[in-house]
């Protein structure tokens, strides 16, 4: 974990499995089924699909195959993930975090591979209230590493991506925010392995301070 730092921004820009969300129970459970049912080794498999929707992970392990059968798939596994919400929670600070954002009128958008049932559904099982702005597997054509979601969700608040800070756990969605010309605190255990700018253990180590002239400042670690 990284020392104490301060980060200026004008929005932020947060990831919801892992960052905002646990729900690394039932991402275990349905991508080691999912392993299982094409002959591959589930822990090879788990290595992969952190961050990215469904059919570009399938894409990277099945490269062979049509990517209209990974879209498939992919659709009939976020149906399955939508039905089960056993052991999803909040990511400590989580709740905190958000309302921190809401009262300080801090421009923030949700930037998920989740599409928007399975995104409304985990955020409500985890007692969380959605942001305003939401961009959702729907909205992309590209799934992260792909910067497309998060200089979308910048679009859509109205701020310049140098002016975005975003909050990522996984390898490729802060791959993701690096390639939009964002910062970008990592969230959890693993994060600090992929470059981040800060690192936390959780949101429980973010402190928002809502800044006069606009803008917040994050104090992280």
């Amino acid at each position: 974990m990284t020392a104490t730092v301060s980060l200026t921004a004008r929005a932020l820009l947060l990831d919801m499995d892992g960052t905002l969300v646990d729900s690394h129970a039932v991402v275990e459970r349905i991508w080691r089924r999912w392993a299982d049912r094409h002959g591959l080794d589930g822990d090879e498999v788990m290595k992969v699909v952190h961050g990215r929707q469904g059919y570009a992970s399938m894409a990277l392990l099945l490269p062979a195959r049509p990517m209209a059968q990974n879209h498939a798939e992919n659709a009939r596994m976020l149906a399955e993930e939508t039905a089960d919400m056993d052991g999803v929670v909040e990511i400590p600070g989580a709740g905190e975090f958000l309302a921190a954002l809401r009262a300080g009128a801090v421009p923030h958008a949700l930037v998920t591979s989740a599409d928007v049932a399975l995104s409304t559904a985990r955020m409500a099982a985890a007692g969380l209230e959605l942001p305003d702005v939401r961009v959702t597997a729907e909205s992309v054509g590209a799934s992260k590493p792909d910067p497309e979601g998060f200089l979308k969700g910048a679009a859509e608040l109205g701020i310049e991506p140098a002016e975005c800070v975003v909050f990522e756990d996984s390898g490729a969605g802060i791959q993701a925010g690096r390639a939009a010309g964002m910062r970008v605190v990592g969230v959890g255990p693993q994060a600090g392995f992929h470059g981040p700018d800060a690192v936390v253990r959780d949101l429980s180590q973010v402190r928002v301070e809502v800044l006069a002239g606009g803008g917040v400042r994050l104090h992280v670690g």
